[in-house]
């Protein structure tokens, strides 16, 4: 029997921590000194006359001003030749969506070769593109995508990389041994997708129904491995457990499911639509609702297709992860400014690190840290849907996930009140 007092080895008589109520983020971003900033540059032309200068033509004629060009009209492409979807753009010789775009360069740079279980004439359409990935590739081939494109794009990016790596900020030794610590500690507490054997349940695999008591049974077993493996994760972070333990359970308690959420996102496969455990367990959409996501699986699965375009590493999601957990703003912790200072070189090796790997993409970094914004809104609702998931379940809540919830008093039965009367 797991409780979060436990995971951290404390006895429970020294140390009674409750959270009060789901926390939400009270600025924008996680620290004032990467905060947006507002203001514009005034613009100017060459060549401009100052404001209020006339200027007179040689004919003596009457001044008329000359009216602004009116602005070119938006360009609208052709629909994708592959799915019919709406097009970003020509992308590797054809006008596609980014889905096809992506799907394409994926297939291409690593070398996939998929099956067809039918009769190798699927319809590809903006509904069906996910469910054959061989006939959506011969179809991308078909209609004139090209292999030598996708070719000469990596190798353009990767003269970009090389051109502007002069540009990227310096790492300094403590913030490099950080970033080790970070990732190490990350991918020893999380294997990553490449090294899990795949397999799969057939239960309820095609329909939704309100809960499947297997898929739950499994689902909360996995779960509670994954809570415990992200205290282990915590107590490797440099300076957590330098925390006071009050502060250490609080931060473990408010954070524990955006973490969660973020590491089964990061095993998102948008080919197949699934997403994968840790111990290789993999469950499509309506499994994953069937568990007892419910509600919540849309959401969850959209945030996994926003965060593709991140192509963020092993490294780049142990940071994140640690920002997540190490923060300043979560409500009832005792020292909130040593929080905040153990995060900040946290930020710092976020930003480093990952301008360093994209120097050509600064906006990254900010974009990453937006995400944690997303996961606590998830995980508030993720709050909520736990409260009308113990009516559903055949039994009680897991007491970790249970412990690991910032209100588990939500989920003690309610004493019977007075007989009424006849």
């Amino acid at each position: 029997m797991y409780d979060c007092v436990e995971a951290l080895a404390v006895p429970r008589r020294l140390h009674d921590v409750t959270n009060r109520g789901a926390c939400a983020l009270r600025k924008a971003g996680c620290g004032p000194r990467y905060g947006p900033r507002c203001g514009a540059l005034p613009c100017a032309w060459p060549g401009a006359a100052p404001h209020g200068a006339e200027t007179q033509s040689s004919s003596s004629e009457e001044m008329v001003p000359n009216s602004p060009s009116p602005p070119p009209p938006p360009r609208v492409y052709k629909p994708c030749f592959v799915c019919s979807d709406k097009s970003s753009g020509y992308h590797y010789g054809v006008s596609s969506c980014e889905g096809c775009k992506g799907f394409f360069r994926r297939s291409i740079q690593k070398n996939m070769v998929y099956t067809c279980h039918r009769d190798k004439n699927c319809q590809i359409n903006k509904v069906t593109r996910n469910r054959c990935q061989f006939c959506r590739l011969q179809k991308c081939f078909e209609v004139g995508m090209s292999k030598e494109a996708v070719r000469n794009d990596r190798n353009k990016k990767k003269k970009e990389v090389k051109e502007e790596a002069a540009d990227s900020p310096e790492l300094s030794p403590a913030l490099e041994e950080l970033i080790q610590k970070v990732s190490r500690a990350h991918q020893e507490t999380f294997p990553s997708l490449c090294q899990l054997g795949k397999y799969t349940m057939s239960s309820s695999a095609q329909h939704r129904v309100q809960l499947d008591p297997g898929l739950w049974d499994k689902f909360s077993e996995l779960a509670t491995k994954c809570i415990i493996k992200i205290v282990e994760f915590a107590k490797r972070l440099p300076g957590f457990t330098a925390l006071s333990i009050a502060d250490q359970i609080t931060l473990l308690k408010a954070a524990c499911l955006d973490i969660l959420m973020l590491r089964i996102c990061t095993r998102y496969t948008p080919e197949q639509d699934t997403m994968t455990f840790s111990d290789g367990l993999t469950l499509n959409r309506t499994q994953m609702h069937n568990a007892g996501f419910g509600p919540l699986t849309d959401l969850v699965f959209a945030f996994a297709g926003q965060l593709l375009p991140l192509e963020m590493d092993d490294t780049e999601t142990g940071l994140l992860s640690a920002i997540c957990l190490i923060c300043g703003d979560r409500q009832d912790l005792e020292e909130p400014e040593q929080v905040e200072r153990l995060q900040e070189p946290l930020l710092e090796a976020l930003r480093v690190y990952a301008r360093r790997r994209r120097p050509s993409k600064p906006h990254m970094f900010p974009r990453m840290l937006m995400k944690i914004t997303d996961l606590r809104g998830i995980s508030t609702k993720g709050a909520e849907r736990a409260i009308t998931l113990k009516m559903e379940i055949p039994g009680p809540m897991p007491p970790l996930i249970r412990e690991m919830l910032e209100n588990p008093e939500m989920f003690e039965e309610e004493p019977p009140g007075p007989p009424r009367s006849p």
